[in-house]
């Protein structure tokens, strides 16, 4: 299945207004952000308590790449939840180590289950829901059980930043009554796409170190160590048919064996009870020698309080999430559970996750490792995790990079943070390698047209962001020049024209054949493609999000007051839903409203009608721009635009926005539920509101 997932011009004085945010203004704006979010929130599902349902899902990530993941209803609904599942190096991949626990109290009164696994067909046990009264996020998972004779258990865990390891503390609220824990985890050490079942070559047999455990269940596969509290019994056993109900819903395999190989005991009457989990080799780390696992435990919590606390407000640090270090580079993940990093997505989600709130320096770290990529004008548009070969197969992903350069380099100087001149130098030389890369030609037939504009595509390639690709079925092809990729282009052109002259001309020559070729007069918007399969004059006229971007998220308005306007209300008319732009009009025979059943009937929806939230972006900006950027505007756009957004961050993807959401009401969010550009977007929506 196919991933899903501003600068001012030389020479035109149509430019957007505060369509990039200095970080001196951003310091200004926040405290206003903050009032904005909260006051929204009043209203909202945000600020109560969240439902205990199994579509509600945490995410805990280590910054290197790997994270824990489940849901508020204990139940693991995907192959991707675990509480280790660790990148330990760059080119070894991800892999799922430690996938869940099942866990029981012992009381006077017996034993109760505060766990729950879903087993095929669809079996529900232990019945550890029927306990659980509350749950949180905030600052990280945290389970309230009540059992029958009235005592109350706590469970919480977090993933502490840095390490690929997953810290969990138990307690109960009454030390005075006698009480044990029992767990159990289970394990599997796979790759974390693929799926776990029953062989006689998992090695149950763990390695005593004294302090620690470790177990290596397979050759090639990190091991597994464990630091507890209380007392482990070495009791292996299979347990088998775990079935993942998410799974289900998207046609892939959905059943699973998993192994545990003993149990970890607890007196409650001697203290918390703490285990952690890390990847073997990792135990130094996780408590130094001479510190008990609770000292080790409470010294890791206070340090990632500490760091969690440094963020001002739960947006900053849901951002934090998807900036991590993949060995010498730092980049930024797609979304979890299932994206790498991503060029097209990296550098659209950089502008709201690192410049719109101030963190330069990750942004200049971030597109310095991209800046060593460039290939005959291309950058990759994907990393794979197992240490294949980058994948060169995108149009857009460039030209967004050169938008992020113009933006960061912009923001730097309004907040007075001095660039190196090497490294103004390396940006500025990736950006021109670009631009001439795509002017004399490079892969997939992308070059500089005679008429100034871009055209691109090869049958068999998706090169835009429209990528769906179900075998040799590309599911919207958008071969010639699609509109965005011009308006790319255009911006591309312009910022290459401030430090080189010799791209005013070709900027000239692209913006007057946009203006005459793109517009649809019949239908008072544009076309999404023209030239269609190079094909000179052919056109599509389907009526989709890309044309936004003539008008908002990119610095230039590359059409004139009438035209931006009608363009505006045509996409709100048509695309506009709560949770972002519909990729297609609801009218279009190829329609697709609702984005389920198996892979080829999701990856048929995904640019054919399913709704993105990373556009509501551009098309706020664009709709605030054809209003003037008014005070009135803007307080009409906060009121109508943010409010569902900020609701969606209490559901699915806990604090955080979805990839994707149904077309038809009632718009229910699929795809990854913790999308970076989404996220970023929806900051960046927040600072152009504000900014007056």
């Amino acid at each position: 299945m196919a991933k899903s997932k501003d600068a001012r011009p030389p020479t035109d004085g149509n430019a957007a207004q505060g369509a990039a945010l200095p970080a001196a203004i951003w310091t200004k704006l926040k405290p206003r952000l903050h009032a904005t979010l909260q006051s929204v929130a009043k209203t909202s599902p945000a600020q109560q308590p969240l439902a205990l349902d199994e579509t509600a899902e945490w995410l805990e990530a280590d910054g290197l790449g790997g994270f824990a993941s489940g849901t508020a209803a204990l139940l693991r609904t995907r192959r991707y939840h675990a509480l280790l599942l660790a990148s330990p190096t760059t080119s070894a991949g991800r892999f799922v180590l430690v996938n869940g626990i099942d866990a029981w109290i012992d009381t006077p009164a017996g034993r109760f289950a505060i766990s729950a696994q879903r087993y095929a067909p669809s079996v529900v046990y232990p019945d550890g829901q029927l306990r659980l009264r509350e749950f949180s996020v905030d600052p990280w998972p945290r389970w309230t059980f009540e059992l029958p004779d009235g005592l109350c258990v706590q469970q919480e865990l977090f993933v502490p930043h840095g390490l690929p390891a997953v810290a969990m503390r138990w307690r109960t609220l009454d030390a005075s009554r006698p009480a044990t824990l029992l767990v159990r985890p289970l394990f599997s050490g796979r790759d974390y796409h693929s799926l776990h079942h029953e062989n006689p070559t998992f090695c149950f047999e763990p390695q005593d170190n004294g302090d620690s455990l470790a177990w290596h269940p397979y050759e090639g596969v990190p091991g597994v160590a464990a630091l507890s509290s209380g007392q482990y019994h070495h009791e292996p056993e299979w347990y088998r048919n775990f079935l993942y109900a998410r799974e289900r819903e998207r046609g892939l395999d959905d059943v699973e064996d998993l192994a545990s190989p003993g149990t970890f005991n607890f007196d409650f009457a001697q203290g918390d009870a703490v285990l952690m989990f890390s990847v073997a080799g990792q135990e130094d780390a996780l408590a130094p020698s001479q510190q008990s696992p609770l000292a080790s435990y409470e010294r890791l919590r206070a340090i990632e309080a500490q760091r969690r606390g440094k963020f001002s407000s739960p947006l900053d640090r849901a951002a934090d999430t998807y900036l991590v270090q993949r060995g010498v580079r730092r980049t930024i993940i797609a979304g979890y559970p299932w994206f790498t990093d991503w060029g097209r997505d990296t550098f659209i989600a950089l502008r709201g996750l690192c410049l719109a709130t101030g963190r330069l320096a990750e942004a200049r770290d971030i597109l310095l490792a991209w800046s060593g990529t460039v290939s005959a004008g291309m950058l990759p548009n994907r990393f794979p995790d197992n240490g294949e070969s980058p994948e060169f197969n995108s149009v857009d992903a460039s030209l967004w990079y050169i938008i992020a350069v113009d933006e960061y380099l912009r923001a730097s100087d309004a907040a007075d943070q001095a660039i190196s001149s090497s490294d103004r130098e390396q940006l500025q030389s990736a950006v021109s390698e670009i631009l001439a890369g795509y002017s004399r030609g490079t892969r997939y037939r992308i070059h500089a047209d005679d008429d100034g504009l871009l055209a691109s595509g090869d049958p068999g390639v998706q090169l835009t962001w429209m990528d769906a690709k179900v075998g040799d079925w590309v599911v919207t092809p958008r071969i010639g020049k699609p509109v965005e990729v011009q308006a790319l282009w255009l911006n591309a052109l312009a910022i290459g024209a401030k430090f080189d002259p010799q791209w005013q001309t070709p900027f000239a020559r692209g913006r007057e054949a946009f203006s005459t070729r793109f517009w649809n007069a019949d239908r008072r918007c544009l076309y999404d493609v023209v030239d269609c399969d190079h094909q000179s004059g052919a056109v599509d006229a389907a009526l989709r999000p890309n044309q936004i971007f003539a008008v908002g998220g990119l610095p230039l308005v590359l059409l004139d007051d009438e035209q931006a306007r009608a363009v505006v209300d045509a996409v709100e008319a048509n695309l506009w839903t709560p949770l972002g732009l519909r990729t297609l009009a609801p009218d279009d025979a190829g329609y697709r409203g609702r984005y389920e059943g198996g892979v080829r009937d999701r990856d048929g929806a995904y640019h054919q009608g399913t709704a993105w939230p990373w556009l509501a972006g551009p098309f706020v900006e664009a709709w605030l721009r054809v209003r003037g950027g008014t005070p009135q505007a803007r307080r009409e756009a906060r009121q109508r635009f943010l409010p569902p957004l900020v609701r969606h961050l209490a559901a699915a993807g806990l604090g955080h926005i979805s990839e994707i959401a149904d077309g038809d009401a009632p718009h229910a969010p699929r795809g990854c539920p913790f999308q970076a550009w989404s996220l970023g977007e929806l900051l960046r929506l927040n600072y152009v509101v504000l900014a007056e």
